[in-house]
């Protein structure tokens, strides 16, 4: 939520991509989990790069779209539960096609 996603990916990831192979984590599945973090971190303040982006090419103001964002958020916070705590709902696809 602190930090823009391209340097959170790149600061982040190498650094607990190590711990994360040794709890035997699946990469695809932490990589999911990683960008659906980045992406409610998009749209929330301190920093909502794409909320800001949006408001000030639709000249409204952060507030009234943060109301109106609200249900979205909602929905990506239960889709990360979702993928986080059910991992076939991530993996199911890739173990048929690709192990």
């Amino acid at each position: 939520m602190f930090l823009h996603s391209a340097a959170a990916i790149i600061l982040v990831v190498p650094i607990v991509m190590p711990v994360v192979t040794a709890a035997g984590i699946d990469p695809v599945h932490f990589g999911v989990i990683v960008t659906l973090n980045l992406a409610i971190g998009q749209q929330t303040p301190p920093v909502a790069s794409v909320l800001l982006l949006t408001c000030s090419i639709a000249k409204e103001s952060v507030w009234d779209v943060t109301k109106a964002n609200i249900p979205f958020i909602g929905v990506l916070i239960f889709t990360l539960l979702l993928v986080t705590y059910v991992p076939i709902v991530t993996l199911g696809l890739v173990n048929i096609f690709y192990r």
